[in-house]
């Protein structure tokens, strides 16, 4: 049996992850992501995959992230009819996520049509409701720490990876004819001592590995995040405004409702409401009831909440949300997503860029190209809707709360292998991000890594 793999998405990018792995005569989709940022990168989400849609057999997913997920779909669009592999949370979370991400592209296309802003006469999205409805029924939730059988010859294991609920690094093991290899995909990896996840699971040996890069040349603030949550909003409740907090629904959202509620419990930053403008997330929320398995929070059985917060207000009505715009001071406005590309945020933006009272505070990594990023960048307009919108607002940046490993801790984990993999492959990472991480890798442990190219295919085994 020979095994290969061709790199879809996620290298010289952070986004669109997509692997295709092929052992014998099995077509296997480790990831199914969507590409985000730069417009020559989202252009190629419409472009049809270079492979033989019908012919994958499973698709595995690491999980839920819309850069990891988004594609599906459109996968099944183009023909796709296998198995969905992924745990038990990122199967609801999926769901979730798939849903909004339609909604917000058909809205948006909508939107493009009425107002006159697209190339196109009739804009379209990249996929609809009913895709999604479609898909679904093809996906199939497991536990953690399992072996799960996709093929014959093929099985897997999930290995926590702490970076969201239900995340998972993947252990997979190939049965040939002489000897069985073992291919590990890292996923994201989330934090060490995360207050809300478990560690990433200790993985100690792999033929080849794929080992994300994101902040690969980066290491993050060490002191505690909600110092700093604390000092920026005290700050702007003194200029009387608001904070405006981009967020991922899944994970980001939650981490930082748990910091807010250490915060008030403290007695570090006074009581006042907090909105969290995401049905998404709410929706997201309530799942950490269902998946106590998969993080550390308790819960309080008397009212099933995990958050503890007692003026926490859960916005879903799209007319509730245009409501927020009328509030001047003294509130804290959470919405996605969390790099500013769509979703509610991008209307709160809208709005409140312009104001110098309020806060717009970046609480994780903003890809290349993203409004995010812009922003961070301290370009001084931002084009949205048509329009130029002036930057005059606060615009703050946490770092500690990030969901991905940094560069110390990505090092750690990989310290865990008990003997050199045959083939270490560097994905996920923009360029000068994976170029330094692989030359931080050959000097800590004397590995040699490869960083692959999009659409390049390489050969990792011949007859096993």
């Amino acid at each position: 049996m020979d095994i290969s793999i061709q790199f879809l998405g996620a290298v010289g990018t952070v986004t669109g992850s997509k692997y295709l792995l092929t052992a014998g005569k099995r077509n296997i989709l480790v990831d199914c992501g969507m590409f985000q940022g730069l417009k020559e990168l989202r252009l190629r989400n419409w472009q049809p995959l270079p492979v033989n849609v019908p012919a994958i057999d499973t698709v595995v997913i690491t999980h839920a992230h819309i850069d990891h997920i988004g594609y599906l779909p459109r996968l099944y669009r183009e023909g796709f009819r296998g198995q969905i592999i992924c745990t038990k949370a990122t199967k609801d979370l999926m769901r979730i996520m798939l849903l909004d991400s339609a909604r917000l592209q058909e809205e948006e296309a909508e939107y493009a049509a009425k107002k006159g802003y697209s190339k196109h006469p009739k804009p379209e999205p990249l996929y609809y409701v009913e895709d999604v409805e479609a898909v679904m029924p093809l996906v199939r939730g497991y536990d953690f720490n399992t072996t799960i059988e996709l093929h014959p010859e093929v099985s897997i294991h999930f290995r926590y990876a702490g970076h969201i609920l239900g995340a998972a690094s993947i252990e997979m093991f190939i049965q040939g004819d002489n000897q069985t290899k073992k291919i590990v995909f890292s996923g994201d990896l989330g934090r060490y001592n995360n207050p809300v996840l478990f560690d990433p699971a200790t993985i100690n040996e792999a033929d080849v590995l794929l080992v994300e890069s994101t902040y690969g040349n980066k290491e993050s603030a060490t002191d505690h995040p909600e110092d700093n949550l604390a000092r920026i909003i005290n700050e702007t409740l003194a200029r009387k405004g608001c904070i405006i907090i981009p967020s991922f629904a899944v994970g980001r959202s939650q981490t930082i409702l748990h910091y807010l509620q250490k915060l008030e419990k403290a007695s570090k930053i006074p009581p006042l409401p907090i909105y969290l403008d995401s049905p998404m997330a709410v929706t997201v929320s309530e799942l950490y009831a269902k998946h106590l398995e998969s993080h550390k929070l308790p819960l309080d059985q008397s009212d099933n909440d995990i958050f503890f917060l007692k003026d926490l207000h859960y916005i879903e009505k799209a007319e509730d949300s245009k409501k927020l715009n009328t509030i001047e001071s003294h509130a804290i406005i959470i919405a996605s997503s969390g790099m500013c590309e769509g979703g509610r945020i991008v209307h709160h933006l809208y709005h409140r860029l312009p104001n110098p009272n309020d806060t717009l505070l970046l609480v994780g990594y903003q890809a290349e190209g993203t409004r995010g990023r812009k922003i961070q960048n301290g370009e001084p307009e931002i084009r949205m809707f048509g329009h130029q919108v002036p930057v005059n607002c606060k615009v703050e940046s946490i770092s500690g709360l990030s969901g991905h490993a940094d560069r110390k801790e990505l090092l750690h984990w990989l310290s865990s292998f008990q003997e050199k993999p045959k083939k270490v492959f560097i994905v996920h990472g923009e360029p000068d991000t994976a170029q330094a991480f692989s030359k931080t890798i050959k000097e800590t442990f004397n590995w040699d890594s490869h960083i692959p190219a999009y659409k390049e295919t390489a050969v990792l085994f011949e007859g096993i």
